[in-house]
């Protein structure tokens, strides 16, 4: 699908370097690097990194290097763009403003694509990183969100489980009670392009068996395209577990805005970067019309 314009706010760091690196040689990314260019290219020199096919901007201020990317973005001159060595407020500050920035949607929200092996399917997990305690109103955000991202990649009607500790509306747990709430605005239309199903606990989403031995009918248990976490604890801690504890491939990104942004914690493993740079520019191909 050629290669994608991915612009990098402070990229003067060791791990982001080598992931934009690895894009390079996959011939998808076409980077616009924006930070400390000396710090950059001792970087660079240091880990055999190849930046010649790189644009470099010297920009060391990060507020500076963000609101550069930023409005690059903004003229049309980059389909994604990715956190480098500044604070993750920093960089969302210059996205949402209201003058200035790149937010698309009315609420920006991460998802996490998985492949786990043990069901055999992809599945996005969302929210794990932006809204804390989503009401049903963000639910329903993130659940377009989610939806617009698996629409994307080819699932026209995905299935969303809303996850909760259990598989019945308990007035005393407020996530069983969205979650009852969410299917019935997806019943009446109010939430379309998806299926929505729940509440579930997680081995009921996941897992057939488990839904029928429950006595679950809902389509959508067994089958889940999105799995819609109650807050943002559960799903960082399912996020992490997939990563870490599940060895699952997987990718982060934040969706809302014009273009991908990803927003990469320190702790991701060097797959998982590269993995949310190769989604990212996916996307962004796929929303232009590039066909493979």
């Amino acid at each position: 699908m050629g290669r994608q314009r991915i612009v990098v706010a402070s990229a003067h760091d060791k791990d982001v370097l080598q992931a934009i690196d690895e894009a390079v040689h996959m011939g998808i990314a076409a980077p616009i690097l924006i930070g400390n260019k000396e710090r950059i290219a001792q970087i660079a020199e240091q880990n055999g990194i190849d930046v010649r096919l790189c644009v470099l901007i010297d920009e060391p201020d990060d507020i500076e290097a963000c609101s550069l990317a930023v409005r690059i973005v903004r003229q049309g001159d980059a389909d994604a763009i990715m956190k480098g060595l500044v604070g993750t407020a920093v960089l969302l500050k210059a996205i949402v403003n209201k003058e200035t920035g790149i937010r698309d949607r009315e609420l920006l929200s991460h998802i996490g694509l998985f492949y786990i092996a043990k069901v055999r399917r992809f599945v996005i997990v969302t929210d794990a990183a932006m809204n804390i305690a989503p009401d049903v109103q963000r639910k329903t955000q993130l659940i377009r969100n989610a939806v617009d991202v698996m629409q994307l990649l080819g699932i026209d009607r995905p299935g969303v489980a809303c996850v909760c500790a259990l598989e019945q509306v308990n007035e005393a747990m407020q996530a069983t009670v969205d979650a009852a709430e969410l299917v019935r605005l997806n019943r009446i239309g109010e939430i379309g392009g998806c299926l929505v199903g729940g509440p579930f606990a997680l081995d009921n989403a996941l897992f057939t068996e488990s839904a029928r031995h429950k006595g679950i009918t809902d389509p959508v248990a067994g089958n889940p395209d999105i799995l819609l976490m109650p807050n943002i604890e559960a799903g960082n801690v399912l996020y992490k577990a997939l990563s870490f504890l599940c060895d699952s491939t997987g990718a982060g990104l934040v969706v809302g805005a014009s273009v991908p942004v990803i927003l990469t914690s320190r702790s991701d493993e060097r797959e998982t970067k590269l993995n949310s740079i190769i989604l990212a520019l996916y996307l962004a191909a796929l929303k232009k019309g590039v066909s493979c």
